[in-house]
């Protein structure tokens, strides 16, 4: 029998089976056990990364204590401690802010007319007013809907190089205003009908993304189906129900990023990484935006707006407005760059297991570094294609470069550009660090998942 408190030791080639067992072994038998005890640790699979190595004294005595607590539990209880009262204030967000009781009824001077649908049977180019010089388009629309579905209408829209070219069979929107039932109702036009083309793209859309994406690209198509809901259902109606559009954004943007990140990517370590990497990246999007909007006086009424309030009738926080649409426009890029992140931090802590969390973090900068100017200039490139009318507008405008950089159009789209660049530059770092902090701690089985 091996000496009491003496630690019991795995001999694979079966050494202690030929060894003295007197109390006071040999000092051969000892060397061998250690040998033996070397080759053992070789061969078995390693240990937990933050397991320590049994500690001894040639003897090994035990004390009864238990292996320790792995760091990868330690690191999921304080990703959780972190994650959990977001996700807590996330949900009392959207139940507070929630409209129950509906949204406010529009006041505005076109409140009250509604869309019909019909066909244009008849269009001829007419002066507006008999034996007046200007002239207008006389359109013949067979109503499709509405209250009185076969009634042939005429409308007289304007020609001038805002008019559309109507053409025989186009199906088009018209705003009815039958004035509460007194007197003849009025008809205007509002825009073509695009259903079917529409349908059609969405169906080529969701069909490239299933073929490419198989079961990872229905579990995206679904994850956008919810941000859609999320957005309709909640961040519109709260908007409406005058709520602060900037809260509302916040609390929705939190709401998309926990349904996009997790539903996609797993209830893992890695996804949870990205997650905060988010949170963290539109706080500083959030606080930057509202310091440069408030310090530069931008007001954010700009023609939507303007048009928005006249419609609702109702006050409406513009400034907020601007602010929710510059969180809610940085977050589909973030989740990209997060989660990329995150993967590349993963991937090196496979390959190279033995490297450390500084290792891990400057090793993954380097890709961020790569991917970062490309997906800034596409933030800069979509922001500039959606103002590019404004940008057109001021540049001949007349005016000098100091007034055109001031003014509100173009002011609106450069903090809108600039602070959703650097948050997402400064995402790059913080999630590579967080990321490098987690993956060092884990196991190799639980990042080889």
């Amino acid at each position: 029998m091996p000496p009491p408190g003496a630690a019991e030791i795995t001999d694979p080639i079966g050494l202690q089976d030929t060894a003295p067992t007197s109390r006071t072994p040999p000092h051969g038998g000892r060397a061998a056990r250690r040998r033996a005890a070397e080759e053992a640790e070789q061969q078995e699979p390693e240990q937990e990364a933050d397991e320590p190595p049994a500690r001894g004294h040639g003897h090994g005595h035990g004390h009864g204590h238990g292996p320790a607590a792995p760091a990868s539990q330690r690191v999921r209880m304080l990703i959780l401690a972190l994650l959990i009262p977001l996700a807590l204030a996330t949900l009392a967000g959207v139940i507070t802010l929630y409209p129950w009781s509906g949204t406010l009824t529009a006041t505005g001077p076109s409140s009250h007319q509604t869309a019909v649908h019909g066909t244009v049977t008849d269009a001829l180019t007419t002066t507006c007013v008999q034996g007046g010089t200007d002239q207008c388009v006389t359109l013949t629309v067979a109503l499709a809907d509405g209250k009185e579905p076969g009634k042939s209408v005429n409308i007289r829209p304007p020609l001038n190089n805002t008019t559309p070219r109507f053409a025989v069979g186009d199906k088009i929107t018209l705003a009815v205003d039958d004035r509460g039932g007194q007197g003849d109702a009025q008809y205007s036009f509002v825009n073509f009908q695009r259903g079917t083309p529409m349908w059609v793209l969405l169906a080529v859309f969701v069909l490239a993304v299933l073929v490419l994406g198989r079961l990872q690209g229905g579990i995206a198509l679904g994850a956008l189906g919810l941000s859609l809901l999320v957005l309709i259902l909640f961040i519109i109606p709260s908007i409406l129900a005058g709520h602060s559009p900037l809260w509302t954004a916040i609390v929705g943007s939190s709401a998309i990023m926990f349904v996009v990140l997790y539903l996609t990517h797993g209830f893992t370590a890695r996804t949870s990484t990205a997650v905060i990497g988010t949170v963290c990246s539109l706080g500083l999007i959030w606080g930057l935006s509202s310091a440069f909007s408030a310090a530069a006086k931008i007001t954010g009424l700009d023609d939507e707006t303007t048009n928005l309030i006249t419609v609702f009738g109702h006050a409406i926080d513009a400034r907020g407005l601007f602010l929710a649409g510059v969180i809610i426009g940085a977050l589909g890029v973030l989740d990209d760059v997060t989660v990329t992140q995150t993967s590349a931090v993963w991937e090196l802590r496979r390959a190279s297991p033995d490297y450390s969390w500084r290792q891990l973090y400057t090793s993954a900068l380097q890709i961020g570094k790569d991917h970062i100017s490309s997906a800034v200039n596409t933030l800069v490139m979509a922001y500039a294609g959606a103002a590019l009318p404004t940008l057109i507008s001021l540049s001949i405008s007349g005016n000098d470069l100091g007034d055109i950089l001031a003014s509100e159009l173009l002011a609106n789209e450069i903090i809108r550009t600039l602070v959703g660049s650097i948050g997402l530059v400064a995402s790059v770092p913080i999630t590579t660090l967080v990321a490098a902090l987690v993956a060092s701690q884990e196991n190799l089985e639980e990042v080889a998942r």
